[in-house]
């Protein structure tokens, strides 16, 4: 059984996990916006990032701040469900098809950022026939963790959370603008994600 179950139960002690985190960090790297809470339970960090073309980003400043958006977590070397995610969420890039990098934009974040430079990453992209406005991140391991427990994706157990074999097959949509954010599972039909996503996009669901 995926032990990953336990991670939505995990979001409520994230506040306390944030309390370490920050006195480390001195608090760097978080977003100091109102609006910036986290999908979870603890603020969004506002650390930099790189794409798999290279760019420098802020993660809530450039990926986040009044944007309708999905994030998945994957490496390059999975060999489990990481290749059956990107394929599926492929096709919810083709359903969404001009929406993608206009109104919403998807994000994937490597969970081996030591391995996964910008380069391989792209090499990635290239080899799934991923499309623009998709970007693959890779950043700090520690920025690359305060951003995981920020999204909800992480497990209360922390050895089952150090086993990249076991990482959540989950994408978190949210809303920024509305404060809007829900989950649904990367392995489940795509018009089943399509629905979840619009769900908080008020936009979309104004005109549909």
């Amino acid at each position: 059984m995926n032990t990953r179950r336990n991670m939505l139960a995990g979001i409520g002690g994230a506040a306390a996990l944030l309390a370490g985190w920050t006195a480390m960090r001195g608090g760097a790297g978080l977003a100091q916006a109102t609006s910036a809470q986290g999908a979870g339970a603890i603020p969004f960090p506002n650390v930099t990032l790189y794409t798999h073309e290279g760019r420098k980003v802020r993660f809530y400043d450039d990926l986040i701040h009044g944007k309708v958006v999905t994030f998945n977590m994957m490496y390059t070397q999975c060999e489990g469900k990481c290749p059956t995610m990107t394929a599926n969420l492929r096709q919810l890039q083709g359903l969404l098809g001009d929406r993608v990098g206009r109104s919403v934009f998807m994000h994937s974040i490597t969970l081996q950022p030591l391995l996964d430079t910008p380069d391989v990453l792209k090499a990635y992209v290239e080899e799934h026939h991923i499309g623009p406005g998709w970007a693959f991140l890779t950043g700090a391991p520690e920025d690359i963790d305060a951003i995981r427990f920020s999204l909800g994706f992480y497990d209360i157990d922390p050895e089952v959370d150090r086993n990249l074999a076991s990482h959540t097959g989950l994408v978190r949509m949210g809303n920024d603008n509305y404060q809007r954010w829900t989950m649904a599972p990367a392995l489940t039909g795509t018009q089943h994600i399509l629905a979840t996503l619009n769900h908080v996009d008020r936009e979309w669901d104004a005109v549909s």
